[in-house]
């Protein structure tokens, strides 16, 4: 009997062990480290066009995000995901509403356009946060030699069928 467990032993290895979960699953951005960051895109701005994000995780419903903006951004539309915004340095002023003037598709659910027509103006400081549902035209706006650094979550709120 002996021989015989031993027998089925090896022809039943044990199974794998199971999959250890992260020492820890959160995720923690602190202010220096984020501004540290927005640093960085600053400097990405200033050789690029003006603006420079990046992002820094995405999960399976959202995507955490950090932008810089030294100029004013296009008009735009998700039809799936809300923007939220937490304005961490700098000022801006967010459009919102109305319609995308010079409309187009640069992807599936996502709009670009010049402006935005008949929108109403939310002028957004350090520490305001703003959320902007999905399908709502919305643009920042940066006035001047202005700059704006956020924290943005971009949280799925209309699965695709």
């Amino acid at each position: 009997m002996d021989d015989l467990s031993q027998i089925l032993k090896a022809l039943d290895p044990e199974p794998p062990a199971p999959r250890q979960p992260r020492q820890n699953p959160v995720d923690h951005y602190t202010h220096p480290l984020l501004m540290e960051r927005a640093a960085y895109l600053r400097k990405m701005a200033r050789h690029g066009d003006g603006s420079a994000s990046e992002t820094l995780r995405e999960y399976p419903q959202h995507c955490a995000m950090l932008s810089f903006r030294g100029r004013s951004g296009e008009a735009e539309v998700h039809e799936n995901h809300a923007d939220l915004f937490y304005v961490l340095d700098g000022r801006a002023t967010l459009l919102t509403g109305g319609t995308v003037a010079a409309a187009r598709i640069i992807a599936p659910g996502e709009t670009r356009g010049n402006a935005i027509e008949g929108g109403s103006p939310q002028e957004l400081r350090p520490g305001d946060l703003a959320h902007v549902p999905a399908g709502v035209p919305h643009q920042m706006l940066v006035a001047g030699d202005k700059t704006v650094t956020c924290f943005v979550l971009k949280v799925l709120e209309n699965p695709a069928p």
